[in-house]
């Protein structure tokens, strides 16, 4: 992607309606606060001993979740398949 200059967003945004600078100041906003910063950006920025820590709580969490609901996941997972051209026939008849 080519670099773009302020004067060339400048410029772009004084071609905005009126009514779309809310979105567009919204949007430049979120953008240079830490708030607008995707997850997936501040994750790559830890070192790699910190990914690696945090993936390591993430799988223990969703270990022991998995764990909890073990009986009631067993649950809704049992049961026959319905065969949906045999539904579609019987209500055909």
């Amino acid at each position: 992607m080519q670099t773009i200059t302020h004067t060339e967003l400048q410029a772009l945004v004084a071609k905005l309606p009126e009514s779309k600078l809310p979105l567009a100041y919204r949007l430049l906003h979120a953008l240079t606060t830490a708030e607008g910063e995707a997850p997936q950006a501040k994750f790559m920025r830890l070192s790699v001993e910190e990914r690696r820590q945090l993936l390591s709580q993430q799988a223990e969490q969703m270990k022991d979740h998995y764990e909890q609901t073990a009986d009631e996941r067993a649950k809704w997972q049992a049961g026959d398949f319905i065969d949906e051209s045999e539904t579609r026939e019987n209500l055909v008849c």
